[in-house]
């Protein structure tokens, strides 16, 4: 619980920068903002990725057996289809990243699911601190214009300070 406010404090590390990883950090934060928690987001090594003015965050299958292939289109019994792809294919054709996140992001809109650029708006617009870690900038030879202006950008330091006092603290 946060000393100075008395809420409840929620701290996350974000190491992770693709589509399907760039989700849980800022779908746990969001909500917990909205809930009246103070929360903040340690952004590093891949995980800086999602403060980039531009976000173009995709999904690999390649090494995820766990990631259902379904269609967002088409008959009904089309899109119930698992399609279970080899990941000796999936690594060896060329563009399957690229469809792949396609098909994701067409499933998201689909159903419903805001996009990681709304996500990290509402984080935004609902006070989250969105620490970028400077260790990380320097190491991939980032500049600070390269982010979005509502991040700060911190060293492990920084966060440790804010988690200290955290009531949930997670590493995604």
């Amino acid at each position: 619980m946060s000393k100075e406010t008395g809420k409840r404090r929620l701290a996350l590390v974000a190491s992770k920068g693709t589509l399907d990883w760039g989700y849980p950090p800022l779908i746990l934060a969001s909500a917990a903002a909205a809930m009246d928690w103070e929360v903040a987001i340690f952004f590093t090594f891949y995980g800086l990725l999602l403060l980039k003015k531009k976000l173009d965050a995709v999904v690999s299958p390649v090494g995820n057996p766990a990631m259902p292939m379904k269609m967002p289109f088409g008959p009904e019994a089309f899109q119930k289809i698992e399609w279970p792809i080899p990941n000796l294919l999936m690594s060896n054709l060329p563009g399957f990243d690229s469809v792949a996140t396609s098909l994701m992001k067409q499933t998201f809109k689909k159903k419903g699911v805001a996009t990681l650029e709304q996500l990290r708006d509402t984080c935004v617009e609902l006070d989250v601190r969105l620490i970028g870690c400077q260790m990380t900038m320097d190491v991939f030879g980032f500049a600070r214009d390269d982010f979005i202006p509502q991040c700060e950008i911190g060293g492990a330091a920084t966060f440790l300070e804010y988690a200290a006092d955290a009531d949930v603290s997670l590493f995604i």
